[in-house]
């Protein structure tokens, strides 16, 4: 099913409007001159490692260790990815590393 132009035009304008209003209402309620209360800060200083947390095991939750590789290229990656980080304080870097390995390992190594 394809959008009229009418239709693609709205649906672009809303989702900008939508980006925009996410992007620029945190500064507008919290602005600097104002102290943000303790449960943002609390938030703020705790979400990063959830996430990560939460990414980590999204990302190995397909995991079968009776399958296939038996979890191999997953192992090496996450520990590619660990010593990166540990090594370069990186987390770009780490990431993008242990997602190319991943992807070598699985389609030419791993077959």
């Amino acid at each position: 099913m394809t959008m009229a132009v009418w239709q693609a035009v709205v649906t672009i304008g809303v989702v900008s409007l939508g980006t925009l209003i996410t992007r620029f209402l945190p500064f507008i309620v919290f602005p600097d001159s104002k102290q943000p209360p303790q449960t943002i800060e609390y938030l703020g200083r705790v979400l990063p490692y959830a996430m990560t947390g939460l990414l980590v095991v999204y990302s190995l939750k397909d995991m079968t260790l009776f399958v296939g590789a038996h979890g191999v290229p997953e192992v090496i990656s996450v520990l590619a990815i660990v010593v990166l980080h540990w090594w370069k304080r990186d987390m770009l870097l780490s990431i993008a590393g242990g997602t190319v390995l991943y992807m070598v390992l699985v389609q030419l190594v791993f077959v």
